[in-house]
């Protein structure tokens, strides 16, 4: 059963945006920190954003000032705004809560930055 659905992802060239979307349920949404993951080739998952319910928001160094998340929970979706992409975010991207729940991981949406 697919609990959240990632989307948005695309092939962009260096220093172009993209933003990603992620919708799920609202048991899934409701009190919980939301946070946006990737893995890219050869490495691990890792965490590079989060969201609290009441918006108190968390960066990887790496990402900090380049994306912004944020959630619209009366339609239980966050979002991640990524500007200045650089070919190491290359990765495919997901969202979860934070601490991550095996149950809850989607597909994720594929995000390449290459000229």
């Amino acid at each position: 059963q697919v609990q959240l659905v990632e989307s948005g992802g695309g092939l962009v060239p260096p220093g172009g945006s993209l933003r990603l979307s992620c919708k799920g349920s609202r048991r899934i949404f409701a009190n919980n920190v939301m946070g946006w993951y990737r893995q890219a080739p050869g490495k691990q998952r890792e965490l590079v954003a989060t969201i609290t319910d009441g918006e108190n928001t968390n960066y990887e160094d790496t990402v900090k000032g380049r994306f912004t998340i944020s959630r619209d929970n009366a339609k239980n979706t966050v979002h991640l705004q990524m500007n200045s992409l650089k070919p190491e975010d290359t990765a495919v991207y997901y969202c979860n809560v934070m601490p991550p729940w095996e149950a809850y991981w989607g597909q994720g949406t594929q995000v390449t930055v290459s000229s």
